[in-house]
């Protein structure tokens, strides 16, 4: 079984204030429920009024996003602007890649399902609210977390969670972007039945080898801390989170979920969890050389082994300060 260790903390240092920056808005106007008239006209009023310039990259084909991106944090570079990232985790998750090393600071409009990232963050969800946070606060370090060098802001994830969120975009397509929807998909698909992973996996200096239906890596408190998962702010204080199920039956995998809509999933015996800086994930059996790997709700092919671990530069990210943070994690 995993077992979990204090984490070292993380780097205190500060970031220059971008008070007065022109911003560089990447918005993806799909993001949200079709409130990208509503998003336009707060940006262009809360700009207006604090005499601040912008420029928006409005991504309206998903091909050209990572293109739109790099132009967005060219051009902020060399303006010494900010980036903002308009949009759900799976938005904000394309924009860090780039702004990542770039020595540009971030900005978060959240307009996603669940907004795990900005709310983790006490952005607000309300584009009002997160303008204000924006043109007001200063950038300060937050972790990121890598798997073979992709950025992942909440979660990293093999197996069945990776079903879960490809099944959920088939449900959102036919029944509309909502939380509810996406519940419910993600329960349809865990009811089914799921080949289990033999893994090799190297951890704080030991080999374990694990049989299970999904690893789930997180890199968010809230989240974590929602389902119930033991010492949640570890990922705070410098670490990742690894959450591994056992192979169970329908009957247990409904019990699993039980447990983690009522915060208790810690609790549950079929569960294994460890935190870690750096972790390495290798098929047990030979024969599978690559893995459907989700990254903050996108799923991709990545070759294995897979690689976790902390990023070694945080995101300089604009956020509330403390005492300022109001209900946004809610």
């Amino acid at each position: 079984m995993f077992t979990a260790t204090r984490p070292p903390s993380v780097p205190t240092s500060t970031c220059c204030s971008h008070e007065g920056s022109k911003l560089f808005i990447v918005f993806n106007v799909r993001s949200g429920r079709g409130r990208a008239d509503a998003v336009r006209a707060a940006i262009a009023q809360a700009c207006a009024e604090q005499g601040r310039d912008y420029r928006m990259f409005e991504i309206t084909r998903p091909a050209k996003l990572t293109e739109q991106i790099r132009e967005a944090v060219a051009a902020a570079r060399a303006e010494s602007g900010l980036v903002v990232a308009a949009g759900g985790d799976g938005t904000i998750n394309a924009v860090v890649q780039q702004v990542l090393g770039s020595g540009c600071a971030l900005g978060v409009l959240p307009q996603g399902t669940f907004n795990y990232f900005g709310r983790t963050h006490a952005i607000p969800t309300d584009t009002a609210g997160a303008l204000a946070v924006l043109l007001r606060a200063p950038p300060v370090p937050v972790q990121v977390g890598l798997v073979n060098e992709r950025v992942f802001l909440v979660n990293a994830s093999l197996g069945l969670y990776a079903r879960v969120l490809e099944d959920r975009e088939v449900y959102k397509s036919r029944y509309g972007r909502s939380r509810w929807v996406a519940l419910w998909a993600a329960f349809v698909t865990a009811m089914r039945r799921h080949p289990g992973w033999d893994l090799r996996i190297h951890v704080r200096g030991e080999e374990r080898l694990v049989r299970t239906p999904t690893l789930f890596v997180g890199n968010n408190a809230l989240q974590l801390e929602q389902v119930g998962m033991p010492r949640p702010e570890a990922v705070e204080q410098g670490e990742l989170a690894a959450i591994a199920l056992k192979p169970v039956g329908r009957l247990s995998m409904f019990r699993l979920m039980l447990h983690g809509a009522m915060a208790r999933l810690g609790e549950a015996d079929d569960v294994m969890h460890v935190s870690f800086r750096a972790m390495s994930v290798s098929p047990a059996r030979p024969g599978r050389r690559r893995a459907k790997v989700a990254t903050d709700g996108e799923v991709q092919r990545m070759a294995m082994p897979l690689h976790f671990r902390v990023a070694p530069e945080p995101l300089w990210l604009v956020k509330p300060r403390p005492g300022e943070e109001g209900d946004a994690r809610r």
